[in-house]
């Protein structure tokens, strides 16, 4: 209901938007062309004025067509010039206006999810916890429960540091530590971190010799658990996720495979995108506030990295992310 009604909220501003863009240059239009019917008429009455006999005649007409065609110059001159900037003014509120709507859409849609995002592992948590506290349990179950309010604390902290960072990174407050930073270790590092509570996660045989690239370890640490939690999420627990890396000459790959449902074309385009998430929100059941890509677009770039999306066979999808390696 509510995404109906900003459909019809947006439809109704453009169409007064465009309504009232018309009727100012219809003013415009109206205006010049009162203006050149103003000119000729008072070129015409100048006309009237002259006396045929008089010696200077052809050179007082001459005077009158030189001084109405300087007008009409100067009017076709002035139009131009209001239209241009009020076609350029039009367009550009006119995005935006689009794009406020859209950002504000966004917003509400960030909101509603790190809402559930939060709620979510808390409660869990906390369920365990009180679970703990108030029953007498074995050994096995204590540890059960106890890995799994972890893994929920785990996620929260997770969502807390990805959104300071991209507002920090936004505003341009985050300056980057690089040093030298061992891929191999920090792939493990990634790896295990997710394996606890995914066995279908597996890293390939990374290559024999140690690839090195500068870095802050923070930031590509989140990067690449941003990929992996992406890859999960849109492929289901009960599918497998690949981790791969290998050498390119001077640049490391590193490539996060999933055999889920895939995304689409149009889509690809907009993955990166800060807010952006398949679907709408208040139907969706993947977690996420749709931070993660952007941010890792972000921090890779910030590297000197690159970062693409290709389609997997046969289906599913890669993330491709290639970094300057150095010699240690």
């Amino acid at each position: 209901m509510s995404s109906l009604y900003k459909r019809k909220r947006l439809t109704v501003i453009t169409i007064v938007y465009w309504f009232l863009l018309l009727y100012i240059t219809t003013a415009l239009i109206f205006w010049f062309l009162s203006l050149m019917k103003q000119n000729d008429q008072m070129a015409e009455y100048k006309f009237l004025q002259l006396k045929k006999d008089d010696p200077d005649y052809i050179t007082k007409v001459s005077g009158i067509e030189a001084e109405q065609k300087s007008r009409v110059i100067q009017y076709i001159g002035e139009g131009s010039t209001f239209m241009l900037l009020i076609l350029v003014g039009a367009v550009f509120v006119y995005r935006a206006t689009r794009k406020q709507i859209k950002l504000n859409e966004q917003q509400q849609n960030f909101m509603m999810a790190i809402t559930h995002e939060l709620k979510t592992p808390i409660a869990i948590a906390k369920l365990n916890l009180e679970t703990i506290q108030k029953r007498k349990l074995d050994k096995e179950q204590e540890k059960k429960l106890i890995t799994k309010a972890l893994s929920e604390t785990n996620r929260l902290n997770d969502l807390c540091t990805n959104i300071l960072l991209a507002s920090q990174i936004d505003a341009g407050n985050y300056i980057l530590q690089k040093e030298e930073l061992n891929l191999n270790e920090l792939l493990h590092e990634s790896t295990n971190y997710f394996k606890s509570g995914f066995s279908n996660l597996q890293l390939e045989e990374l290559p024999a010799e140690a690839v090195y690239v500068k870095g802050d370890s923070l930031l590509l640490q989140l990067a690449i658990n941003n990929l992996i939690d992406n890859a999960i999420k849109y492929s289901g627990k009960e599918k497998m996720v690949y981790v791969l890396l290998r050498q390119e000459k001077n640049h490391a790959v590193v490539e996060i495979k999933d055999l889920g449902e895939g995304i689409s074309d149009t889509e690809k385009l907009r993955v990166f995108e800060k807010f952006y998430r398949k679907g709408n929100e208040n139907t969706r059941n993947t977690k996420g506030t749709g931070l993660g890509l952007y941010l890792t677009k972000k921090i890779i770039e910030d590297h000197g990295g690159s970062i693409r999306l290709k389609d997997n066979a046969p289906s599913g999808c890669i993330f491709v992310v290639k970094l300057q390696t150095i010699a240690v």
